[in-house]
């Protein structure tokens, strides 16, 4: 255990009709308010894959937030791998469509 204030990691999959409704900027409002720092992009397959680190109560917030999405999407589910965090992120950013 580092000194990382009980920091934890969530790798995120977000499917339903999350791509072209403002999913990923939205995500890094709502993560950047949160304080949490990482990632986040869309997938070929349609969904939107995150990688987001922090404090674990605002982590939980976020995951929460994941489930409804912006207005315009709809969330038919979120598949989570949980972690230690690695400190490897400055802030939260939206990753391009590799």
């Amino acid at each position: 255990m580092g000194s990382n204030n009980g920091a934890r990691r969530a790798a995120l999959r977000i499917q339903g009709k999350v791509q072209g409704v403002f999913f990923r900027e939205s995500a890094r409002v709502e993560a950047s308010r949160l304080g949490l720092t990482g990632w986040v992009r869309n997938r070929p397959d349609g969904s939107v894959e995150a990688v987001v680190e922090g404090e674990a109560e605002k982590l939980e917030q976020f995951v929460g937030w994941c489930h409804r999405g912006p207005a315009q999407a709809r969330v038919d589910g979120v598949e989570r791998t949980d972690g230690e965090a690695t400190g490897e992120f400055s802030h939260f950013i939206v990753e391009r469509t590799s």
